[in-house]
């Protein structure tokens, strides 16, 4: 009887890892034909952060890395890229674009076993079916989707079956089981820590209140405590094992008390809270502005301001991304709480779901957490109600037919809206093959110690295709980090090439102090100031302003020690008012100091000489007045650029008012119009990305194409 029941688990568990991977492949048959997102005829990404990865797996596979690159060859990630490539007969871009499909469906196998700890198997493979595909869970995992988010969602899985299994058998090999989980997800994942401290606390809640004289959960907190520690894995690793052997040896009861003692000590002495504070502030208490240094207190604009997936989201967006829709989501709740009324033991799912409900203040990115959760309650519900249905049928198979048929029906009921999201959810590629063939060809024209200069949305891509420094990417992006970018993208040539060439240099200055400083304490290492303080300071200013209008002076540059290029893509013209962001702020008072005006748009029509720009903006092209909803300015300047047969930019120019401030570009070869002022205009992006406007004296251009075009900077 056990053999058939295992055996039912492992069909169960096949059946759904094989649904889960053919509902991924819906992209790749949607795109098979769609050359623009292929490289070396290989399918590329479609995360950025994945690049990140994919570098330090690559440099791992090369055996070449260097210091202060950035490259995150310690990572998990990139570890088991690397030992997938070498043990598997496939190519390095065949395994990152798959992987993340493979690897994210391992979650049906704790949604199976924890159904199956429960005695209802039937509901673990409903569950594992809906978690799998989920909305949010299908979209941080799809193929492609190369990031840390593939497992991020089956060690916590794992750690509920631990859990429930330690709850109900007082077994120490499940006490074991969480140790090792919370290590191995910690190795993964390093900012798990607030998960992993919610299932503690959550548990030590229950001990104190139902469980005070129970030896055993004492023993289990202990354990979570130690694996918690702030210490290196491999040593977090050891601990568990010895605090396992020593628990199996009973000697450790009479002396449990003394261990939960010591392991809350270390807990604290080794880091404790902080980690669970740092994410708090940077997801739910995030401030606008940033204060940063001592020195010079400066203010910087907050880049969690900007990024989507920390913003709040509507509750249908939050239930949809959950449960695939409004309804299925308030199912599920209410088939959860059933759910926890039957088993008790379910609400151990509580710090998951209430991670995923941190949606609502936190970002979208939250919602996976929930997913799981969430299957569990509306597939208990599905099964509830075939229960109760029972009882109205008659005795036999005809019985059976109806039960197995409603729940078929409901199965396909909550699994259909996601499916359907999938098969329209057609996410392109992170750069298209042309980026990519511009990247590529600068991989050839640089050495791998020069920087390139551009958005940090576009740091991993770069160094992962051109293998050079960026100053900015999506992990390096705070608001001192972002300022000079954004100040070298949004004004003239002539501030921003020596912006550029003092930010590099200060950059790999600030690399050196660091290494200096190894050696020491915490407590004596020297804290570096912003880049922009200690540029004010150094060139004998306390007001940073006052160093900004030096910029525009003759100013004495640090000796340059490699070359500096500027990466500039089409793709950067979506993003350009919020890269202005970061720079339209005065760093001693953070109050805003201007407001640029961009306006981009490819909805235009004319009509009797009037030129209708959608949103309420129009032009007339015979007076030269610029229409914004009830205002009427002036133009200044009508631009026409193209590309010619030969592919060189063909440029024309209509003047109407000199001293008008504002100026229409028409990019005919990218059907774009832009409505700009004149600060907007004279920004090194506009002058070298649309016009091909360059100072000879500050910069050569290296790559000139329509999809993106890289200057190198000659100072």
């Amino acid at each position: 009887m056990n053999k058939i029941k295992e055996k039912k688990v492992f069909i169960y568990i096949a059946l759904a890892f094989t649904f889960s991977i053919l509902v991924r492949l819906i992209w790749v048959y949607q795109f098979r034909h769609v050359g623009s997102f292929m490289w070396n005829s290989q399918f590329m990404i479609n995360t950025n952060d994945g690049y990140f990865w994919a570098e330090g797996a690559r440099d791992l596979l090369s055996g070449v890395h260097q210091p202060h690159d950035l490259s995150p060859i310690g990572s998990a990630a990139s570890q088991l890229t690397f030992i997938l490539v070498k043990i598997l007969p496939f190519s390095f871009e065949s395994i990152i674009f798959y992987m993340p499909a493979f690897i994210s469906s391992l979650v049906v196998i704790p949604m199976v076993l924890i159904a199956r700890s429960l005695g209802r198997v039937e509901l673990g493979f409903i569950s594992a079916l809906l978690a799998s595909i989920a909305w949010s869970y299908y979209n941080r995992t799809m193929v492609g989707y190369y990031d840390t988010d593939m497992l991020n969602i089956v060690f916590p899985a794992f750690m509920l079956w631990a859990l429930i299994l330690a709850f109900k058998t007082k077994e120490e090999r499940y006490i074991f089981f969480a140790g090792l989980e919370i290590v191995a997800y910690r190795w993964w994942y390093p900012q798990s820590y607030s998960l992993e401290f919610a299932f503690f606390g959550l548990i030590l809640l229950y001990t104190l209140v139902y469980e005070r004289k129970n030896i055993y959960y004492y023993k289990l907190l202990a354990m979570m405590l130690f694996a918690l520690m702030g210490l290196p894995n491999l040593i977090r690793l050891v601990i568990v094992i010895f605090i396992y052997i020593l628990y199996k040896s009973k000697k450790a009861d009479a002396y449990i008390y003394y261990i939960l003692g010591l392991a809350f000590a270390l807990f604290f002495l080794t880091g404790g809270f902080t980690p669970i504070w740092s994410q708090l502030k940077g997801y739910v208490f995030k401030d606008s502005i940033q204060i940063v240094g001592e020195t010079l207190p400066l203010h910087f604009f907050s880049v969690m301001q900007t990024i989507r997936e920390a913003g709040k989201i509507p509750f249908e967006t939050f239930a949809n991304r959950i449960s695939g829709h409004t309804i299925t989501f308030i199912l599920s709740l209410i088939g959860y709480i059933l759910m926890v009324f039957r088993y008790r033991v379910m609400l151990l799912g509580l710090p998951m779901l209430g991670l995923g409900f941190l949606a609502n203040v936190g970002g979208l990115r939250f919602t996976i957490y929930a997913v799981p959760i969430s299957a569990f309650g509306v597939a208990y519900l599905i099964f509830f109600l075939s229960d109760y249905l029972k009882k109205f049928l008659v005795e036999g198979k005809s019985s059976f037919y109806i039960r197995t048929i409603f729940i078929s029906l409901c199965t396909v009921a909550v699994l259909y809206p996601n499916i359907m999201h999938i098969i329209r959810y057609k996410v392109p590629t992170v750069f298209s093959k042309q980026e990519v063939g511009v990247l590529d060809s600068l991989k050839h024209i640089t050495k791998r110690e020069d920087y390139v200069v551009s958005w940090w949305d576009y740091g991993y891509p770069i160094r992962y295709y051109s293998d050079v420094k960026t100053l900015g990417d999506g992990g390096k992006h705070s608001g001192d980090v972002n300022f000079p970018l954004s100040y070298m993208l949004t004004n003239p040539q002539q501030v921003s090439a020596k912006l550029a060439r003092l930010d590099v240099e200060y950059t790999e200055k600030d690399f050196k102090i660091h290494d200096a400083n190894l050696d020491k304490s915490e407590k004596n290492q020297v804290k570096l100031p912003s880049i922009m303080a200690q540029l004010t300071l150094k060139y004998g200013f306390k007001d940073t302003n006052e160093f900004l209008m030096s910029l525009k002076t003759d100013i004495k540059l640090p000796k340059k020690t490699r070359d500096i290029y500027f990466y500039l893509p089409f793709r950067m013209m979506n993003i350009f008012p919020t890269i202005a962001r970061f720079s339209d702020i005065d760093l001693m008072s953070g109050n805003t100091v201007r407001r640029p005006f961009f306006y981009q748009t490819n909805r235009f029509q004319e009509k009797n000489g009037i030129l209708d720009l959608a949103n309420g903006i129009s032009f007339d092209q015979t007076k030269g007045i610029l229409k914004v909803r009830n205002q009427e300015v002036p133009v200044k300047d009508f631009y026409v650029t193209a590309y010619g047969k030969n592919k060189k930019l063909i440029r024309q120019r209509k003047s109407f008012d000199n001293n008008a401030n504002f100026s229409i570009i028409y990019m005919r070869s990218y059907n774009t119009f832009l409505v700009l002022d004149d600060a907007t205009l004279n920004s090194l992006y506009i002058q070298l990305f649309v016009f091909d406007n360059y100072d000879k004296k500050l910069f050569k251009p290296v790559i000139l194409t329509p999809q993106a075009k890289v200057y190198k900077l000659l100072i």
